[in-house]
């Protein structure tokens, strides 16, 4: 009895992956300080066993100290990786700004073609003086 390919899942195929993408842990402000004070009051030899405990590394206790440190632990979003949003724009400053990225191309624009004008006439003065030297010389003699 043959199988066909279509009756088993391809492993490399999204639609055969057993395992869904993990989703990155999300942890509050509070929860944050509360692993922070605890690991800091923790004797030496029981640092490792709240971090194990909680399924951390050390480099999250110490960013997050740091963090509070900073005073950013408790009034930023819970996740770092969550960019904290920003006002809305009103329509004229999309526009403004809109409008100064295209005067700033057209400025780059005309920089480069004031450039070329200038090579171009250059090379026709030379080009110019080169056809004038050609007809004052005589040709070379044969003997």
């Amino acid at each position: 009895m043959s199988t066909s390919s279509d009756d088993q899942p391809n492993p490399s195929s999204p639609k055969g992956d057993p395992a869904p993408r993990p989703s990155r842990r999300v942890f509050s402000p509070e929860y944050k300080l509360a692993i922070v004070t605890e690991y800091e009051n923790a004797p030496n030899g029981e640092k490792g066993a709240i971090l194990r405990r909680e399924g951390l590394y050390s480099s999250h206790v110490i960013e997050w100290a740091r963090a509070r440190d900073a005073g950013t632990l408790t009034s930023g979003p819970a996740d770092p990786t969550v960019p904290a949003k920003r006002p809305k724009k009103s329509a004229e400053q999309i526009e403004l700004e809109k409008l100064r990225r295209q005067n700033e191309k057209l400025q780059s624009d005309l920089a480069k073609t004031r450039m070329a004008l200038d090579i171009m006439g250059k090379a026709h003065a030379l080009l110019e003086g080169l056809s004038e030297s050609a007809e004052n010389d005589e040709p070379p003699r044969t003997s």
